[in-house]
């Protein structure tokens, strides 16, 4: 196991403990845990996530920290935009979709000015970082 995946297991591990909290770095700020399917393997796959709210839709981007490539969640996400979603103690199905041109960059604007950190990471990168929308299903 991966630095990276053994550092995301134990925020996923606290994110059940705790109701959805978790302390560190994301202490105080939204958290969710996005469950794709493999875009290649089919298998399903958990990612915490930080995320901001549109309405009633939950906004999360593809930034992997300003790296000059898209996560894999991402391609996940688009091959298979029928997704599961933790926020709290809440689960629930939703659907994802990548959203552009001026939603985009709107949605963007307003996650940085939430957090910061994602200035930072457009400014690290040469790719326009993508933006999803996370709509929950009607039940």
């Amino acid at each position: 196991m991966s630095e990276f995946d053994e550092w995301n297991r134990k925020i996923i591990e606290e994110f059940h403990a705790n109701g959805g909290k978790v302390g560190g770095q994301f202490a105080g700020g939204t958290l969710l845990l996005l469950t794709t399917t493999g875009a290649k393997s089919g298998k399903r796959r958990v990612n915490p996530l930080a995320y901001s709210t549109d309405g009633d839709r939950l906004v999360i981007i593809a930034s992997k920290g300003g790296a000059p490539s898209n996560p894999d969640w991402y391609y996940n996400l688009v091959a298979h935009p029928q997704v599961t979603v933790e926020v709290g103690t809440q689960t629930f199905e939703a659907t994802a979709t990548v959203v552009a041109d001026e939603e985009r960059d709107l949605l963007y604007a307003k996650q940085a000015a939430l957090m910061p950190g994602f200035a930072e990471y457009e400014k690290k990168t040469s790719r326009k970082i993508p933006v999803v929308v996370l709509e929950r299903h009607n039940n």
